[in-house]
């Protein structure tokens, strides 16, 4: 739970570069945590305020806003993944330098084709 720094490189398949850097806030909530991320996505085309949410459950289940399966985060790191018909969406979480922490998805399929790198810190 708590207020953690967030910063993120998003890297098209196209070498396309975008950056984010915000706030990720774990709020206490109905069977688990409310995650809310807020912050500057910085792209070519410009600077855009962008904000997305999840509700993370005690066996680290993540779910979509809307109470979706997203996937389960490994307790001690490593990858998992979700099918988004027709891509898939693989994530590495590393936990080594806890309690700073960072996790890695690489998407791909006919319509989505990116990596991203995102950094927590403790704010």
């Amino acid at each position: 739970m708590g207020l953690w720094r967030l910063d993120r490189r998003i890297v098209q398949a196209d070498g396309v570069e975008a950056a984010f850097a915000g706030q990720a806030e774990w709020l206490p909530a109905d069977h688990g945590a409310l995650y809310v991320e807020t912050g500057t996505l910085v792209m070519p085309a410009g600077r855009f305020r962008a904000e997305r949410r999840y509700l993370w459950e005690p066996d680290l289940t993540v779910r979509f806003d809307d109470g979706r399966f997203f996937h389960r985060v490994p307790t001690a790191g490593g990858g998992t993944g979700h099918w988004c018909d027709p891509d898939r969406d693989d994530v590495t979480y590393d936990f080594d330098g806890w309690p700073a922490w960072s996790c890695r998805w690489v998407v791909r399929g006919p319509r989505k084709d990116y990596a991203m790198t995102s950094h927590y810190a403790r704010a």
